[in-house]
């Protein structure tokens, strides 16, 4: 028994994955036929506006990293609205990894690492202030990252983590370099992010 939405959502998440890619998606069966079309030119950024639609939103245009070498591909789409959760989304080869993995590890890291890198060079930490948690950092984050390599290990109950722990070190250094350069180029939108930031440290 096929169910409609989960095969359409399924669709819909790898046109974003796979900018570009155009998939049609038709339900023939008598009762209700109909056919649906996907197709995102701007990939996971088009994602993450789709995930923030109706947000406020912290940065205006959504930061978005791609790097690659001989094994292994990164993409990420990163943009922070004025909430309270948490929405990390993350993929290998496609498939969706809910419990997260090494990827996302070196995602994390990169992140925290970062952030608080801009806010010592901006000024915005003194020398005695702690640095900000990871947590604190990532109160509203939306963000879709995609990596793709040639042998992925898959573990966990349900094979959604992936185990590759040469892609913490990949992720880490390719999106750390990148997304700082990008903060320092935009200060005023990394401000903000650190801001918000600060606010959820002092909040919580």
């Amino acid at each position: 028994e096929y169910k409609f939405l989960t095969l359409s959502a399924r669709f819909r998440e790898l046109a974003f994955l796979n900018k570009g890619l155009t998939i049609t998606f038709t339900d023939e069966r008598p009762e209700e036929p109909r056919t649906v079309e996907y197709c995102y030119e701007g990939g996971i950024v088009s994602f993450v506006e789709k995930l923030n639609e109706n947000k406020g939103v912290i940065n205006r245009d959504v930061i978005f990293v791609e790097s690659s070498d001989e094994d292994n591909e990164l993409e990420v789409a990163i943009q922070f609205n004025d909430g309270y959760s948490e929405n990390i989304l993350s993929f290998a080869n496609n498939i969706k990894t809910t419990e997260g993995g090494m990827h996302e590890s070196g995602f994390k890291s990169a992140l925290t690492r970062t952030v608080n890198k801009f806010s010592r060079n901006q000024d915005l930490l003194k020398d005695k202030d702690p640095d900000i948690t990871g947590d604190d950092i990532r109160e509203g984050l939306t963000a879709v990252l995609s990596v793709r390599l040639t042998d992925p290990q898959f573990e966990g109950q349900t094979k959604t983590k992936l185990g590759n722990s040469e892609m913490k070190g990949f992720v880490e250094s390719n999106l750390g370099d990148k997304l700082y350069t990008y903060l320092c180029e935009h200060p005023s939108e990394g401000k903000s992010i650190v801001e918000k930031s600060l606010r959820a440290a002092r909040a919580r």
